[in-house]
């Protein structure tokens, strides 16, 4: 599955981080990252988690 964010609603709070730090990451200006843009079978429950906590719904999954 793809990861997509939408920057525009992001407010590089770090909780996806904070569940999947594989995958998302705050740059030195406090920016989110994505080190990858796809799931792995490794990572897809943490990314999932990641997802559903996001408090402004900026992360979603893509087939």
């Amino acid at each position: 599955m793809k990861i997509k964010v939408d920057f525009d609603l992001c407010e590089s709070n770090g909780l996806c981080e904070g569940f999947a730090p594989e995958v998302f990451e705050l740059d030195d200006d406090d920016f989110l990252q994505l080190r990858t843009e796809e799931t792995t079978p490794d990572n897809i429950d943490a990314v999932q988690r990641a997802v559903a906590a996001c408090p402004r719904a900026a992360i979603s999954l893509e087939d």
